[in-house]
């Protein structure tokens, strides 16, 4: 499953890269001419990022920045799919420690 978000599903996706000649009417040309087109990739913009678990753990998950920026994750944890926010884990942090407390209260 490389170059794939396990969250929102972004992957790579395939289009086309058009070469162009002229000046556009709108600019007082006679219209754009193509001159090539030429496959192209689209590839996700995917970080990894360390993430706090609701049942306690920690996990490197590689995520499309768009989930990151909407700050929920769906995810398998402990064989069922589950919805939480996101909380960026720091390795001995006590302030995110103290964040995952308040959020999952047991």
């Amino acid at each position: 499953m490389g170059r794939e978000c396990p969250v929102s599903g972004k992957k790579t996706s395939f289009g086309n890269h058009k070469t162009e000649r002229g000046k556009a009417k709108y600019l007082g040309g006679v219209g754009k001419k193509t001159t090539g087109v030429s496959r192209r990739t689209f590839k996700p913009n995917l970080q990894w990022i360390h993430i706090w678990l609701p049942n306690g753990t920690t996990r490197y998950v590689r995520v499309a920045t768009s989930v990151i920026r909407n700050g929920q994750l769906t995810l398998e944890v402990d064989g069922k799919m589950q919805t939480f926010p996101l909380i960026k884990a720091a390795k001995g942090s006590a302030a995110a420690r103290q964040r995952l407390k308040n959020l999952y209260p047991i």
